[in-house]
This record gives C-alpha cells, sequence and structure tokens, in this order.
C-alpha cells in the first residue's frame, strides 16, 4: 500500500513521463534536421532574411530621371533656325488647335552638358517627313548641329547614334506605298556627324499579299 500513498512514482506516471521525454526529443531531432537542411541558419533563412530583403528593396528609392532631360519648345526652335529653310518654316502651322506636326525625342547624341533633342517636322495629311534636325546644348541655348531636308526624311535616336531613314520612291509610287528605303546610321566624332552605316532595302511588290518571286 505504501506504493499506492507515498511519493514514490507510479508505473503510469513513469510510462507518461517517458511518452512526454519522447515527444520532446523527436522535436528536438525535426528542429535540428531543419536547420541543418536550411544552411544552418534555421528559420532565418526562409523567413526573417527574405523579409529584410524585401524591405531593403523598398526603401531603395526608384531610378530618378535624367538631370540633363529639359523639355523644349521645339517649334520655336526650328521657326527661329537661320539653318532651316523658309519653305520649312512657312509650312510648319498647326494642323488643328494648336497641334503642329512636329516629332520630338531626346537623348544622348553628342555627349554634350544636356540631352540631344531630335525634330521631325512633318506634313499634317500624311505625316511626311520634311525635314529632320538635331540640336545640341551649347552655352544655355541649343544649336543646330544636323539637318536634313530631302523629303521623305525621318530621324531617330538608336543606342546613342542618329538613324536617318528616307522613303525611296519610283516614279508613279504613292506616297502611302514607296519602292524602298535608306537607312543611314551617323556617329558624333570631332565635333560633328559621320556617316558610320547605310544600307538599302527594297520593298516587295506583292500584289494582294503574293509575293512576285524572282524570274515570274
Amino acid at each position: 500500500m505504501r506504493g499506492l500513498t507515498g511519493t514514490e512514482p507510479t508505473r503510469v506516471q513513469v510510462t507518461l513521463q517517458a511518452a512526454i521525454t519522447a515527444a520532446v526529443v523527436f522535436v528536438a531531432l525535426g528542429l535540428l534536421v531543419s536547420a541543418c537542411a536550411t544552411g544552418g541558419t534555421g528559420a532565418r533563412d526562409e523567413g526573417p532574411a527574405h523579409s529584410d530583403a524585401v524591405a531593403g528593396s523598398a526603401a531603395t528609392p526608384a531610378a530618378a530621371p535624367s538631370d540633363t532631360y529639359r523639355r523644349v519648345d521645339a517649334v520655336a526652335l526650328v521657326k527661329n533656325d537661320p539653318k532651316v529653310s523658309a519653305t520649312v518654316k512657312r509650312d510648319l502651322k498647326p494642323c488643328s488647335g494648336d497641334d503642329y506636326p512636329v516629332d520630338v525625342s531626346y537623348g544622348n547624341l553628342t555627349d554634350g552638358s544636356r540631352e540631344d533633342v531630335v525634330v521631325n517636322v512633318l506634313t499634317c495629311g500624311d505625316a511626311v517627313g520634311v525635314g529632320s534636325y538635331v540640336y545640341r546644348s551649347a552655352s544655355g541655348s541649343y544649336e543646330d548641329v544636323f539637318k536634313n531636308e530631302e523629303s521623305p526624311v525621318y530621324a531617330e535616336i538608336d543606342r546613342g547614334d542618329l538613324m536617318v531613314t528616307k522613303q525611296v520612291y519610283e516614279k508613279g509610287d504613292p506616297v502611302s506605298s514607296p519602292s524602298g528605303e535608306n537607312v543611314i546610321t551617323y556617329n558624333w566624332s570631332a565635333g560633328r556627324f559621320v556617316q558610320e552605316d547605310f544600307h538599302h532595302t527594297d520593298y516587295s511588290n506583292a500584289v494582294g499579299g503574293a509575293s512576285h518571286a524572282p524570274g515570274n
């Protein structure tokens, strides 16, 4: 009877304690295996470390626009440019309201203190390029460092180079269907644009979607 009323643990108590001890050991082993599988850092690799990275990226400010960019009045540039022909200036009028037929792009073409400005003057009806110009910032103003008024022409910035496209028309070609195009690439060198590349493309004379094979 002493075993039932004294301080000595009963068989049931011993069994219960053994089960609890085994469970604790099992959980500890599971945590140890998990830590090893994650490179020894445990939950930190998948929890706090990831959230720290997210917080860090969120705190990083977005890239600001280039400090060298400054919007210009392209129409005023063209009209006040002594190198622009009188014909282009005369025909440069709004198509509707205050909308002038000019395309303007900004980019680094001449390694100047500010981004260069490329202006294309177009016709209102067919959007045909009648003049392309490049303006470079100099002493607080802009100077004309390139012009092409051999219509139809269109200039644009291509990976730091100036790319000029000219549609080629043969006799009888409508404005909407040129026979081909010439693409000339210029690079800024020694204070001026120098031709770097030229290629010509003949457009297909396909009628109704069917191309004429050579010799047919």
